[in-house]
């Protein structure tokens, strides 16, 4: 209808502008360290990737940017990880006005998942409280422990904010140079272990966090609540696990590590592969079943309204719910005693299918661009890529400038393809009057 808003359509371009404004803000020449233009693909890609949290570079951030470059991509991925916890909810408030139409106010509701239309302001005030506290506490306890790693002040404190917020954001930016993301801290719990709390305070979000906070007890939990911890803790301890027996052999990751160091980064890349990006191990050298494995999780992603990408663990686990009443034999969706509404099991579907459809064409299109790459390597880019994961297996600095624009567009639709998807289906959905007649069809 005339004059109404269009949440879908007003969360991409406030996301829009805001990459336009950091590419041309990064291709200035005081935002490289050699003081010269930055190509405009290169600029345009950092900040697609900056923005919506992916962390997949084409330069080294810790060598390429100068510090103004650095503060940019930061700033880019604050508002970036802001825009999925709350972000996105505050860019549509700004851009439809006082003035928002019922369907927009319901926008609003569905990005944050809140079922009174009332509550979005508070759920607003919640993340807003959540990410600033959790940031900070992240800066002091990153800050000191990159104090004692190199015992300069001033690197330790920007170390520390720089890599909180990128944590916290599930961005997968660093600045340890070389493309080595936090390889040199494999031994280093210090590190890694706030990194890694951070990484699942962000992709958990603010709801969620919330609720456990507010509640303290697993019965009185939201069901949403329930699906997301129970699902995060069987990925956590799957993926370790299988990371575990697939890299034992492979003395280029984990199979050169005594026991407990293995198990801390098998576990550290299990919880990146949901989405952080972070990596305590090379990539690139993982065995093609790790590979396989982070695809997957890559693919799932962490909690809706969160700083996490994929097409998100409650869509995977309203997924594997319907599988498992299917195989039961049941006539509902059931969860923890809950029975889950037919329409989310339609949503859910819809968003696995369109994301699996459009990483079918995002591959193939980079097989055809770049022939010369393995298809598994270019396959797990795409993924990474529309998950906002950031893991790479060395092929993005690779690529040539049209698969750097193709994979900047995949990281765009993948952080706002599953959202405005539900978006667009909730303001589309309305009563009929009638139902037509049922009709089987064979399947299998």
């Amino acid at each position: 209808m005339r004059g109404q808003s269009r949440p879908g359509l007003a969360l991409a371009t406030g996301f829009l502008v805001l990459i336009a404004t950091g590419t041309v803000l990064l291709a200035l020449p005081m935002s490289s360290a050699s003081g010269a233009w930055t190509s405009p693909v290169d600029a345009l890609f950092t900040a697609t990737s900056a923005v919506c949290v992916t962390g997949l570079a084409v330069v080294d951030t810790g060598t390429f940017w100068s510090p103004f470059g650095q503060v940019v991509v930061l700033l880019l991925i604050q508002i970036g990880g802001f825009g999925f916890m709350s972000g996105s909810t505050l860019l549509l408030l700004l851009l439809v006005g006082r003035g928002t139409s019922l369907s927009a106010r319901i926008g609003a509701q569905e990005t944050l998942g809140v079922r009174d239309l009332g509550a979005v302001r508070p759920v607003l005030r919640l993340v807003v409280v959540f990410t600033i506290l959790t940031e900070l506490a992240g800066w002091l306890v990153l800050g000191l422990a990159f104090l004692l790693r190199y015992g300069d002040a001033g690197k330790a404190a920007w170390y520390g904010l720089f890599h909180s917020i990128s944590a916290f954001n599930n961005a997968g930016f660093d600045l340890m140079g070389g493309f080595h993301s936090f390889t040199a801290f494999a031994a280093d719990p210090v590190v890694l272990v706030p990194t890694a709390v951070l990484v699942v305070l962000g992709g958990l979000g603010a709801a969620i966090v919330g609720d456990v906070v507010a509640k303290r007890r697993w019965a009185r939990l939201a069901l949403e609540t329930k699906l997301v911890l129970s699902a995060s803790v069987i990925l956590l301890a799957i993926g370790t696990a299988l990371l575990l027996a697939f890299e034992a052999g492979n003395p280029a990751t984990l199979g050169a590590m005594p026991a407990p160091e293995a198990v801390l980064n098998a576990a550290f890349q299990s919880i990146g592969f949901r989405s952080s990006g972070m990596a305590s191990v090379p990539t690139a050298s993982l065995t093609d079943p790790s590979m396989l494995t982070g695809g997957a999780f890559m693919f799932i992603g962490g909690a809706s309204g969160s700083t996490a990408g994929g097409i998100k663990i409650t869509t995977f686990a309203i997924l594997l719910a319907a599988v498992i009443a299917t195989v039961r034999g049941r006539p509902h969706v059931e969860a923890f005693g809950r029975r889950l509404p037919d329409v989310d099991v339609r949503r859910a579907l819809a968003v696995a299918l369109l994301s699996i459809a459009m990483l079918f064409v995002v591959v193939v299109a980079l097989e055809v661009l770049v022939p010369s790459e393995s298809f598994l390597h270019l396959a797990f880019e795409a993924i990474s890529g529309f998950g906002t994961v950031g893991y790479s297996a060395d092929v993005t600095p690779k690529l040539p400038d049209a698969a750097l624009v193709l994979l900047a567009a995949t990281m765009f639709v993948g952080r706002l393809g599953p959202l405005s998807l539900v978006l667009a289906l909730s303001v589309r959905a309305r009563p009929v009057a009638y139902r037509p007649a049922v009709e089987s069809v064979r399947i299998g």
